[in-house]
């Protein structure tokens, strides 16, 4: 299978083609410039390397969340413009379990690899994996959690914590002030990117691209503050 993937869920964004499981070509950019500027011209030049357009491709993956409502936003409706265009499916994959896939050959054997994104307001959106067999295993749903709540899941395990994510050196630093055995991903393998979009999709049945809806977890801001001021009204 032929997969062009998208990952635009935090500051950094990319755009990964892989056919069968192996990497073809990755673009990839953290410089803070505005994913709206910088995904599609990504993907159209992972492409061009490649010499392939997307009437050869058999699907386009992207990161559907949690992560940055823009971001998500952004992912989505590129992937599912990509979609309509060339009249390809679409596969919607969890920002967290693509995250994870950076974690094989990187975590230490029977670690616990622990997703965090900043969520702000004290909070990560979260889930946690174990590695087997070269893949990750899902232990706990996406969630969006306090640092102290989840520094209380992990209180008792003995296993190392291997964080990463873009909130990962905050997960990792709170994780470490209370003495449990954290360990911070590499730089290198830390963010999430496209390539993890591309692992993630594979073995993923492709849908109508109409059917790919964002993943967001909570409310955004402006939800929850119109939301405090009926509230307030209704009072």
């Amino acid at each position: 299978m032929l997969i062009l993937a998208l990952e635009s869920s935090a500051k950094a964004a990319s755009a990964a083609l892989a056919r069968d499981g192996a990497l073809l070509d990755m673009a990839f950019r953290n410089d803070g410039l505005t994913h709206s500027c910088t995904l599609l011209p990504m993907a159209e030049e992972v492409l061009a390397r490649c010499g392939l357009s997307l009437s050869d491709l058999d699907a386009v993956a992207v990161a559907r969340g949690p992560g940055s409502f823009t971001g998500i936003r952004i992912g989505v409706s590129t992937a599912k413009g990509l979609c309509w265009g060339a009249d390809k499916p679409a596969v919607g994959v969890s920002t967290l379990e693509a995250m994870a896939w950076n974690a094989v050959g990187a975590a230490p054997a029977d670690s616990l690899v622990c997703c965090a994104m900043d969520a702000r307001r004290n909070q990560v959106y979260n889930a946690l994996f174990t590695i087997a067999d070269g893949a990750p295993r899902r232990l706990t749903p996406d969630r969006a959690v306090g640092l102290p709540e989840l520094a209380q899941e992990l209180a008792d395990t003995e296993k190392t914590i291997f964080v990463l994510g873009d909130g990962g050196a905050l997960c990792y630093n709170y994780l470490i002030e209370r003495s449990l055995p954290a360990a911070l991903a590499s730089e290198d393998v830390r963010l999430q990117n496209a390539w993890g979009v591309c692992r993630a999709a594979e073995g993923k049945t492709p849908a109508p691209a109409g059917e790919l809806l964002p993943t967001y977890l909570r409310l955004s801001q402006a939800e929850r503050e119109r939301l405090e001021r009926m509230k307030k009204e209704t009072n």
